[in-house]
C-alpha cells in the first residue's frame, strides 16, 4: 500500500513537471495564459518595459521648438544632454515604456539600442544580416539607433530593455548590475568643454545586489581604507596644485589620476571596507551628479569591498540633493550606506557593525557616521561651517548606550570608531599630541556643540575626518593627562580638489584593526615619491583604549 502512494505521488510530481515546461514554453513563446498568472512565471519583466525612444532638441532662437512631449505617453529624462552649459539649445532623451500586461497587439518592445554614425545592420555594421526583416534599425536624432520588435513573446525575451538613463564623460562608467552604455557618445554639436553625453541601457529584471556583512577576518584582523575628498567631476576633471608638474608630460586629468591611486592602493592593502568621508563629488564641476559616484562606485564594485558614505560640503553642490544620492547609492552593489533615520539633521547619520570572527553574531567594532552639514546657518554669529546638532547628538547617545549589552557580549575588546567630514573644533587644540603634519589653518565650526565630549562619553577611540586637505595628522585629545580621543585627518585623496601649502602629495589613510590585542594602528600612503611606505605609522588605540605615541 505503502509503495503504491510513493508511486502515485511521483507519478502526479513527473505529470506537474511535464505540465509546468509544457505552459512555460507556450507561453514563452506564443502568450497562452491571460497576464494574471503569465506575471508568475520567472520570464516575466516586473515594471516596465521601453517601447521607444526619441531626442527632442530646443532652441531660445525658435519659439516653436520644444522640448517637451505629451507626459501621458512620453517619459522624459530629466537630464540636459548639454548639461546647460550650451548658450542657445537644450535636449533631452525621452523614453515610452509600459508594463508588460498593458502592452497591446501594435506595441514594440525595444530590444536594442546603438550609437553611432553608421546604421548598425548597414554593411560593416555590427548587427548585419541578423534579425528579421520587421527588427530594422530605426533612426533617431544625434546618432541614435532603435531596434524594435512587435514578436509575441518579445517583452520577456533577455534582449528586452527595460530601463534607459543617461551618463556623461569621456570616464562614465556603469555601477548598477545589468545596466550597459551603448555605443559611442550622442552625436551632438557641443562645445568641447562641455562633457559627452552616453546612452545606457538595463536589460531584463532588476538583479540581485550584493550586501555583504563586514566581519573581522580569522586571523582577528580588519583593515578600513578611509578616502577623504575625491572631488570627482562629470567629465574627467581639471586637476588642482598636481605634483610633480612633468607628472605624464604635464597632462593631469583628475578623475583618471585619482582613481588610479585609489586602485594601486586598493589592490596594495586589500582592506575589508572603504569610507568615504564626504566630498565625493565636486560639486561646481559635477553638474551630473550620478556620473560622478559611479566612478567611484564601479572601482570598489569591482574589487567587491563593501563600504559606506558619508557627505562633505561639496557633494549637494551638483544636481542631486544629499537625500538623492542617499537614495542612489543604497541601490548600488556593495554599498552599506544609510540615510539614517528620519527627524534627524542631515542625512547619513548610521553606524555599522562589524561581527566578530566566525559565524558570530556579536559585533567586535562598530563605525558611527555622522552629517556635519555643510556651511554656517548664522554667518553672522559663527562663520564658516556647520556643526553636529543637538539631536544628532541625542541620538549618538541613545544609539551607544543601546547597543552597549550586546558589545559586552563579544569575547575581546569591543572598538567604537567614528568618521565624519569637518573636523571638530578641538582639532584645532594646540596641546594635542601630534603625528603627522599640520599645514592649513583647521576650518573646524566656531561653534562648539559638544560632540569631542560625547565621543569620550560613550568610549569611541578614534574619529578621524576630511575636508581640510593638506592636514594630515592625527592628534591625541586628554582628558585630566589621560589618553581619551584620537582625532586624526584622511589625507585628501582627489586630484580635483586643492593641495598647496607646499608640496603636498595625495595620501590615503588605512586603519588597521588587530581585534586579538584590541589594537588599532594606522598609516598613510602616498600617490607619488615613496608609494610603498608606510608613512607615520602609528599604534594610536592597544588593549582598547587610546595610547600615547611610542617614544623613539
Amino acid at each position: 500500500m505503502t509503495r503504491r502512494i510513493v508511486r502515485t505521488i511521483v507519478q502526479v510530481a513527473i505529470a506537474a513537471v511535464f505540465t509546468f515546461v509544457v505552459i512555460f514554453f507556450l507561453d514563452r513563446n506564443f502568450r497562452v495564459l491571460p497576464n494574471a498568472l503569465h506575471e508568475f512565471l520567472p520570464t516575466h519583466h516586473p515594471g516596465f518595459v521601453i517601447t521607444d525612444i526619441t531626442i527632442t532638441k530646443c532652441s531660445t532662437f525658435n519659439v516653436f521648438s520644444s522640448c517637451n512631449l505629451d507626459p501621458e505617453v512620453w517619459y522624459r529624462v530629466e537630464k540636459d544632454l548639454y548639461l546647460e552649459k550650451a548658450t542657445f539649445s537644450t535636449a533631452f532623451l525621452h523614453i515610452r515604456r509600459k508594463r508588460e500586461e498593458e502592452l497591446t497587439p501594435e506595441d514594440k518592445v525595444v530590444i536594442d539600442v546603438s550609437v553611432g554614425r553608421l546604421d548598425p545592420g548597414a554593411a560593416g555594421g555590427k548587427d548585419k544580416g541578423k534579425g528579421s526583416p520587421e527588427e530594422r534599425w530605426e533612426a533617431r536624432d544625434f546618432g541614435l539607433w532603435v531596434k524594435r520588435s512587435s514578436k509575441k513573446g518579445a517583452s520577456d525575451s533577455k534582449e528586452a530593455v527595460t530601463g534607459v538613463d543617461l551618463l556623461f564623460g569621456d570616464d562614465a562608467t556603469e555601477a548598477r548590475p545589468g545596466w550597459t552604455i551603448v555605443g559611442t557618445p550622442l552625436l551632438l554639436d557641443a562645445s568641447w568643454s562641455i562633457p559627452v553625453a552616453h546612452i545606457t541601457i538595463k536589460r531584463g529584471a532588476e538583479k540581485a545586489i550584493p550586501k555583504p556583512v563586514p566581519r573581522v577576518g580569522d586571523n582577528g584582523k580588519f583593515k578600513i581604507m578611509q578616502l577623504a575628498d575625491l572631488h570627482l567631476s562629470t567629465g574627467v576633471g581639471h586637476c588642482r596644485d598636481s605634483l610633480p608638474e612633468d607628472y605624464n608630460g604635464g597632462k593631469c586629468e583628475a578623475d583618471p589620476r585619482t582613481m588610479e591611486f585609489v586602485s594601486k592602493v586598493l589592490e596594495d592593502e586589500r582592506p575589508n571596507l572603504v569610507v568615504l568621508s564626504g566630498d565625493q563629488v565636486n560639486g561646481d564641476t559635477a553638474p551630473d551628479t550620478q556620473s560622478a559616484i559611479f566612478k567611484y562606485a564601479q572601482l570598489l564594485i569591482k574589487h567587491k569591498i563593501p563600504y559606506v558614505s558619508i557627505f562633505g560640503n561639496h557633494d549637494d553642490e551638483g544636481s542631486l540633493s544629499r537625500a538623492a544620492q542617499m537614495e542612489l547609492i543604497e541601490t548600488l552593489p556593495y554599498s552599506l550606506s544609510k540615510a539614517g533615520p528620519p527627524g534627524i539633521d542631515g542625512v547619513g547619520n548610521y553606524y555599522l557593525e562589524i561581527l566578530a570572527r566566525g559565524s558570530s553574531d556579536h559585533s567586535a567594532i562598530t563605525l558611527y557616521l555622522l552629517d556635519t552639514h555643510a556651511y554656517s546657518p548664522n554667518e553672522n554669529k559663527f562663520k564658516g561651517y556647520d556643526w553636529i546638532k543637538k539631536n544628532q547628538i541625542d541620538w549618538f547617545h541613545e544609539t551607544a548606550q543601546s547597543l552597549r549589552k550586546n558589545h559586552k557580549q563579544y569575547t575581546h575588546v569591543h572598538l567604537n570608531v567614528a568618521f565624519i567630514h569637518i573636523p571638530l573644533p578641538e582639532y584645532r587644540d594646540g596641546n594635542l599630541t601630534f603625528v603627522g603634519e599640520w599645514k592649513e589653518a583647521v576650518t573646524a565650526p566656531v561653534y562648539n556643540s559638544g560632540f569631542r565630549d560625547a565621543l569620550v562619553e560613550e568610549n569611541v577611540v578614534m574619529v578621524s575626518c576630511g575636508h581640510d586637505h593638506v592636514n594630515e595628522y592625527c592628534g591625541l585629545s586628554m582628558n585630566e593627562d589621560k589618553p581619551a580621543l584620537w582625532m586624526c585627518y584622511g589625507g585628501a585623496t582627489g586630484f580635483g580638489g586643492y593641495a598647496g601649502y607646499g608640496g603636498f602629495h595625495r595620501k590615503i589613510r588605512i586603519f588597521d584593526f588587530d581585534m586579538n590585542e584590541g589594537r588599532i594602528t594606522t598609516w598613510k600612503r602616498v600617490e607619488y615619491g615613496d608609494t610603498e611606505r608606510r608613512l607615520d605609522e602609528l599604534i594610536i588605540v592597544d588593549a582598547g583604549r587610546p595610547i600615547a605615541p611610542m617614544q623613539e
